[in-house]
């Protein structure tokens, strides 16, 4: 039988399938010898045991699409970051840092800005304009209008989206928005592994319907930078792609140098002075910290 492994910890793993409930496994020796730990995510073929208490054997881990770190899961198809649109202001910042991780991972991005209901038009339209050309799909989203929330929910679907963003940004209540009996179904899966008494912080998927399964990730408030090399860095920013083959120089990098596109860009607006901003802040980083 094949599933999905939605949660794992104290080297049992909790295993989605077609049958109602969840099953918990163990995973075969054979694994442990070949230094392979499954992860959150990863599609697996189970043996049942015992049909009755639900407890399996995990016999084989499906080939990966790909797998992150932080958090650690297996098969993302997604990164959705989530945002205030007005109290707290977002970090835009934190979230560049963000969509820099996702992509050196070649994890497709989306960017909610929810609470528009409670945000300046103007601010929301510089917000929008900032990110244009990030290469992420943007939604701006009202849980109190429900405006926008139907087309969030869309890209959701038949995908295994992980969902980030600080405390107060109204993930929890978007998501509730969206699967009103999501607490249900979370809440049926925390009672069956509550029998095993696991308190550690750990991650977790959860099953939908609808193909869709969402890793909610604690909330942040600070990310460092990928490992780079700051001649790296500006193949991270879709902004500058049109613009970067006419600079003077062959490895420019669109900080210094003289007759730099990606810089007659930005003076003429066709790149968002935020975004370019905090990638001039991300290569000085990259910098200080080579030199130590």
């Amino acid at each position: 039988m094949q599933g999905k492994i939605i949660r794992g910890i104290g080297g049992f793993y909790y295993v989605d399938t077609d049958l109602p409930g969840v099953v918990e496994c163990k995973a075969k020796g054979i694994f442990r010898n070949k230094k392979v730990k499954p992860l959150v995510g990863d599609n697996v073929e189970v043996k049942i045991l015992d049909r009755e208490k639900m407890l399996g054997s995990i016999e084989k881990i499906l080939p990966r699409k790909n797998s992150i770190i932080r958090p650690a899961v297996a098969n993302v198809d997604q990164a959705v970051v989530i945002f205030s649109a007005s109290v707290p202001k977002p970090n835009l910042n934190l979230l560049d840092r963000f969509l820099l991780m996702m992509q050196t991972q070649g994890i497709a991005t989306v960017i909610c800005f929810n609470k528009k209901d409670d945000a300046d038009e103007k601010y929301l339209a510089e917000l929008a304009d900032n990110y244009r050309g990030c290469g992420s799909r943007i939604f701006m989203t009202s849980t109190f209008t429900g405006e926008g929330i139907k087309e969030f929910g869309e890209c959701l679907k038949n995908k295994t989206s992980v969902l980030a963003g600080p405390s107060g940004v109204g993930k929890s209540s978007i998501i509730n928005r969206l699967f009103p009996e999501a607490g249900m179904k979370i809440g049926e899966i925390s009672e069956k592994i509550k029998r095993g008494k696991h308190t550690t912080r750990h991650s977790e998927l959860f099953s939908l319907g609808d193909g869709i399964y969402i890793m909610d990730t604690p909330g942040f408030t600070s990310l460092g930078l990928p490992n780079l090399e700051k001649e790296e860095l500006r193949d991270y920013y879709p902004e500058f792609e049109e613009y970067k083959n006419s600079c003077k120089f062959l490895g420019c990098v669109h900080i210094h140098e003289p007759q730099c596109s990606v810089k007659i860009a930005l003076d003429e607006g066709r790149i968002p002075k935020g975004r370019y901003d905090n990638y001039r802040q991300f290569f000085d980083e990259i910098s200080n910290k080579r030199k130590y």
